[in-house]
Order: C-alpha cells, then sequence, then structure tokens
C-alpha cells in the first residue's frame, strides 16, 4: 500500500523503497515478538508456529518472489525490461488493493453493520494515530529542509500500519468471526480512505511546504553546488 501512496503523492520512489525495506526487516524480527508480549500481557496464549508462518507467508515470501523475478528479468531484458515490468504491474496492485477490500467487507460486513458502536470506537484512536504520525513527520521533514517528494512519502509510511500482516495473524489465531479479526479488518477499512485523504493533504499542501525557510536554504545550498 505504501508504494501506492507513494506514487499517488509524487514520492522519491527510492527513499519509499528504502523505508520499505527498513520496515520490512524490522517486521521480520520484530512483529511476532511484539505481537506475543502485547497478547501475553493479556493473558492471552499465543501460538508462536503462527505468529512465525503469518511473518513467512506475508513478508518473507513476497520479498524473495520479488527478488527472483526483478533478477530474472534483468537478466533477460535489462533495466528497460524492468521499467516495463513494473509498469504493467502497477494498474495490478491498484485492482488487488481494491479487490482486498472488497473481500474484507464481504466477510465482515454482518458484523460491520451489526456494532456501529463498536466501529467507532475502533476508528478513533486510528485517526488520531494516522493524522498525528504523518502531520508530525511532515512538519519535521519541513523543518529540516527536506525535498517534498521525500517529506511526502515520509509522512505517509510514518502513519501506516502492518494491518495486512494483522488480519493474517488475527484470523490464523482467532479465527475468521472473531473479535480481533473484526478488528483488524476494520482497520484497514479505515486507514485506506484516511491514508488517501493524507495524500491529498500533502498534495494540496505542496507550495505551503517549499515555501519554509528550512526548504529554501537546502534548495539554495544545492543549486549552488
Amino acid at each position: 500500500m505504501v508504494f501506492v501512496w507513494s506514487n499517488l503523492s509524487d514520492g522519491e520512489p527510492h527513499f519509499t523503497l528504502s523505508q520499505v525495506a527498513l520496515n520490512d526487516v524490522i517486521m521480520v524480527f520484530a512483529f511476532a515478538p511484539i505481537v506475543a508480549l502485547l497478547l501475553g500481557l493479556s493473558a492471552i496464549v499465543v501460538p508462536w508456529q503462527t505468529l512465525i508462518l503469518s511473518v513467512v507467508l506475508y513478508i518473507v515470501v513476497p520479498v524473495i518472489l520479488a527478488q527472483v523475478i526483478r533478477r530474472a528479468t534483468l537478466a533477460r531484458s535489462g533495466e528497460a525490461g524492468l521499467a516495463r515490468l513494473l509498469a504493467s504491474v502497477q494498474p495490478l496492485s491498484l485492482l488487488a488493493l481494491l479487490a482486498t477490500l472488497v473481500l474484507l467487507f464481504a466477510f465482515q460486513g454482518p458484523q460491520i453493520l451489526a456494532q456501529p458502536l463498536v466501529i467507532a470506537l475502533l476508528a478513533v484512536p486510528i485517526l488520531i494515530q494516522v493524522y498525528f504520525n504523518a502531520g508530525l513527520a511532515y512538519v519535521l521533514n519541513r523543518w529540516t529542509g527536506e525535498a517534498h517528494c521525500v517529506a511526502a512519502p515520509s509522512a505517509l509510511i510514518g502513519a501506516s500500519n502492518f494491518f495486512e500482516l494483522a488480519v493474517a495473524a488475527a484470523i490464523g489465531i482467532f479465527g475468521l468471526n472473531s473479535g480481533a479479526a473484526l478488528a483488524t479488518v476494520v482497520g484497514v477499512l479505515i486507514e485506506v480512505p484516511v491514508m488517501l485523504s493524507v495524500v491529498k493533504i500533502v498534495n494540496a499542501s505542496k507550495d505551503w511546504y517549499e515555501a519554509g525557510p528550512a526548504v529554501k536554504r537546502t534548495a539554495a545550498s544545492k543549486s549552488s553546488v
């Protein structure tokens, strides 16, 4: 999802890639211990094999497949072939995202409609977290003089969550109709429109961002070099 948000905000692709790679490395090693710790505090027994399997299936395997496809494409048709492949895959990623949302809502739709108050209670902390983290990252980037193409994906990455992995782990541990699965599904359904609103905000505020004194100083120093 982060690549989609970054592309919609004209984010610097190499910066986005490095941040996503760093997040994935952290999640490979930290997701299972963090989930086990938080659930353990609630006296919930967590099967480690399920947590590890979720990480392997939804992070490790996609990364390995991506590297295999990348190397095969480069060996066969070089950088131009890889660029064509990425251009053809990009629309498919958007369709896959939309299909995921439709399927999630189809599985949890009756529970979502039957518990509007619970959904609202789940939505409030997500809204606060996304807007606070995105705003803080955006303002700090402006204050330090980073280019807008870096600040935009930085704000979006800082505000995003690993809800996809959380959905997989919740369904694997507690079942499809569990409250945990409902919470994670609601997280995905809320995060997508909220992140799109963050994209709208960072795009609309580009002129304000680039008028910042730190950004001007940084741009002036780069042009003089």
